[in-house]
């Protein structure tokens, strides 16, 4: 019996082609207060998309990321795609990534849906937060990215409340899968795929084709009132 064939995994790393205010905000305050801060020397923030299943190639995949306001603004941000573990993730040698996930909601059933009427085909989309955090030579990457980002205290963690989110730290290589636990199969091509705290050279600026807006939340609607504070307005006849 012919064995089924594994789903694919891909990842879609978007990132603001101007100067990120939140990042900018959040390096400032690890500076100013937090002792970990010290080692910090920047600070960007990207948006992780993990797609899985049967997925077309590089140059088609870029064109349907870069189609859907599902994934980006190409007109705002850059898509830069990683298909295999062994693919640089887009992070410099001294950065360190920490992954920032909200609990339970990681799913993007609207881009799922999308992906269904364009490509016929299922596929299972989360999305993420990463912090690249470049730190000061000599510095314990992984220690000091899991200080800086999981709030704990008034001098410890900034990026990540772990009272709804949680948080993975990438000192050495990225995984492929991150937001999502892969198979067995999968873990061992991670654990292949390199030295742990080395990473392969990677041009930032080499990016791929696609896209992703930011989400707009509707705005919060008015408390109703109680029938009985209603009633209470009504004239006595």
């Amino acid at each position: 019996m012919a064995r089924a064939r594994a789903p694919q995994v891909a990842q879609a790393w978007i990132e603001a082609l101007a100067d990120d205010p939140e990042a900018t905000s959040a390096l400032e305050v690890a500076r100013a207060r937090l002792p970990g801060g010290r080692a910090l020397r920047g600070l960007r923030r990207l948006r992780v998309f993990e797609l899985r299943g049967a997925l077309p190639d590089r140059v088609a995949l870029a064109e349907l990321l870069h189609r859907s306001i599902q994934f980006y603004n190409p007109a705002k941000e850059r898509c830069t795609l990683r298909l295999d573990p062994l693919e640089a993730a887009p992070l410099a040698s001294d950065e360190a990534g920490v992954l920032v996930l909200e609990r339970g909601g990681e799913r993007r059933p609207a881009a799922e849906r999308w992906w269904m009427h364009e490509t016929g085909a299922p596929a299972e989309i989360r999305e993420g937060v990463a912090w690249a955090l470049r730190l000061a030579a000599g510095a314990d990457a992984g220690r000091a990215a899991a200080d800086l980002a999981i709030l704990r205290d008034r001098g410890h963690g900034l990026l990540c409340n772990p009272h709804w989110q949680d948080a993975r730290v990438a000192a050495g290589e990225v995984p492929l899968p991150w937001i999502a636990p892969g198979s067995a199969e999968e873990r061992d091509a991670n654990s292949r795929s390199g030295t742990p705290g080395k990473r392969p050279a990677t041009a930032r600026s080499g990016a791929a084709s696609g896209s992703a807006a930011p989400v707009r939340r509707p705005p919060a609607s008015r408390p109703r009132k109680s029938v009985k504070a209603r009633s209470a307005r009504r004239p006595v006849r």
